[in-house]
């Protein structure tokens, strides 16, 4: 609470161990509250920031097992020079807008953008495209959870089946009384939510005239003015919010990972990532650690990526999306033995979350190494979803290249397996793709051919089951089929390559500079 006796909703809480095995953060409630629940014995210092006020620190504290302590502190003015650390209610004189204490300090600092570099070698387009492809979805999911981190909503939360009534009776409450602050914003937001922002745009600009001073729908107008590709309007907006005066810790970190994502959508990398990174400075939290370090892998920074995902992994050791970025990372680093076992990691802390045996498996898809974790939790991942045709697919794959010591059980596991994925799913061309192999290595070329004609059906693109389809036809002795089917996979492979080569491209590489001095362009 602040001197007066009032609570301080929103500030951040820091708890550290002296030991530096437990680094955790919360938010005061509206009362002021906070909690760090299950913490083990151990000694802990506390320290609480918020914009406008001086930090509070407390400890150190010896917490014995089982017990509870409870921890008042009082926040100063920060013009106020505070006493000395150590009990409650003292202050250091730092104000809450700098830097969190228990934020290390990252090793690197991002210089520039290069345009994107191959790094050439045999097959290594493949493994390239397949790194992006990764790196891709790691970044996607940032997504998730993202919403539950935004701004606090007056929207009240409602069924796909109720939204359209929902949406049709504040359409009604606005147009009747447009002067109504509360309608229109609420329309506004659950319209930009719904992805309807150019509809929602009108009505956050009639809210924002009726009370300019109200945060939250200052924040959804940027949101709307981003999605709807105005981005200086947007960029405007979002700095105004910053400039605010006492505005929260809480708040000036969410405006600054929105101007991130302005920026990354504007085509200004190298500002979206100090924004990113300025997000997490002031608010270390899950999405923004998670973020600032899939902004980083995407333009292939990878040994900073690295550095920022495990940051986050230290701070959140139950974020599965964390280890899946440090995997990937890693990746990208050609450590595929530190990426197996971190996706691995991921998997086992939620075994019902597809999303690292999807990494695990498309990362397999052009390995040959195999890791005895990586099978494991394929063959995990298929007995909890046995109706999934990917996950089929996944584990059939590792099945089928474990660099000749499969033996003949498991090479029938994984064609019953790749039958079951098209079953499931007549489209999946990888697994016919995949039974084709199988077959044609079992001497079986009717099968083979059959096989590989049915992954075109599926897939027309897929330009290995070509080449593979000409080297049936070929032993056949259709050397006009067989020569049709070649030219077929290079004019695809072709094409495939320019276009990887061009989204390549588009996507800017960071120039980064290691604490050592040393200057990195693209990873070696």
């Amino acid at each position: 609470m602040d001197a007066s006796g009032r609570p301080v909703a929103t500030a951040i809480v820091y708890l550290q161990a002296n030991n530096g095995t437990q680094r955790l953060t919360a938010r005061t409630d509206s009362e002021g509250s906070y909690s760090f629940p299950l913490l083990s014995e151990g000694i802990y210092k506390l320290r609480v920031e918020m914009a406008g006020y001086a930090s509070a620190n407390f400890g150190p504290c010896v917490l014995a097992p089982k017990e509870t302590k409870k921890v008042d502190l009082i926040l100063e003015p920060a013009s106020v020079s505070a006493p000395k650390e150590g009990s409650p209610g003292t202050s250091s004189g730092i104000s809450g807008a700098e830097k969190p204490q228990y934020f290390d300090e990252p090793q690197f600092t991002v210089a520039g953008v290069t345009e994107a570099m191959n790094p050439g070698g045999h097959g290594s387009n493949t493994v390239l495209s397949t790194t992006e492809s990764l790196a891709k979805e790691t970044a996607s999911l940032g997504k998730i959870g993202a919403n539950a981190e935004s701004s606090t909503s007056r929207t009240p939360a409602a069924s796909p089946s109720s939204r359209a009534a929902a949406e049709e009776s504040l359409r009604v409450e606005a147009e009747r009384e447009p002067k109504n602050f509360e309608a229109n914003y609420r329309l506004g937001k659950m319209l930009v939510d719904d992805g309807k922002a150019r509809e929602g745009l009108p009505y956050l600009e009639r809210a924002s005239q009726l009370n300019p001073g109200d945060y939250e729908n200052a924040y959804e107008l940027v949101l709307a003015r981003s999605a709807t590709g105005q981005y200086q309007a947007a960029r405007t907006g979002a700095r105004a919010l910053l400039a605010k005066p006492n505005f929260a810790v809480r708040q000036q970190s969410e405006v600054h990972h929105l101007l991130g994502n302005i920026e990354e959508k504007a085509g200004d990398p190298l500002e979206a990532v100090r924004e990113y990174q300025r997000a997490a400075e002031l608010d270390p939290s899950e999405l923004n650690l998670f973020d600032w370090g899939a902004d980083l892998l995407m333009h292939r920074a990878f040994e900073p990526a690295i550095e920022v995902f495990t940051q986050g992994n230290r701070l959140f050791p139950r974020s599965a999306r964390m280890l899946a970025g440090i995997g990937v990372a890693w990746y990208a680093r050609g450590g595929y033995d530190q990426a197996a076992r971190s996706l691995c990691e991921a998997s086992d802390l939620d075994p019902n979350d597809s999303n690292p045996y999807l990494l695990l498996g498309k990362m397999q898809s052009v390995e040959t190494m195999q890791s005895e974790c990586v099978v494991a939790r394929l063959k995990r991942f298929v007995g909890l979803q046995p109706e999934n045709a990917v996950a089929n697919y996944y584990y059939a794959l590792v099945l089928s290249r474990q660099d000749g010591s499969q033996d003949a059980n498991d090479l029938a596991q994984a064609e019953s397996l790749l039958d079951n994925a098209v079953r499931l799913d007549p489209k999946l061309a990888p697994a016919y793709l995949q039974l084709g192999i199988l077959y044609s290595q079992r001497g079986n070329s009717s099968k083979a051919i059959s096989a590989y004609q049915k992954a075109i059906e599926a897939n027309p693109q897929l330009d290995e089951a070509h080449y593979r389809l000409a080297q049936g036809y070929n032993r056949g002795g259709e050397k006009l089929k067989a020569q049709a089917e070649l030219q077929l996979y290079e004019q695809l492979s072709k094409k495939t390559a320019e276009e990887s080569e061009r989204q390549r491209r588009e996507i800017q590489q960071f120039v980064y500079t290691l604490r050592d001095g040393t200057s990195v362009s693209q990873p070696q």
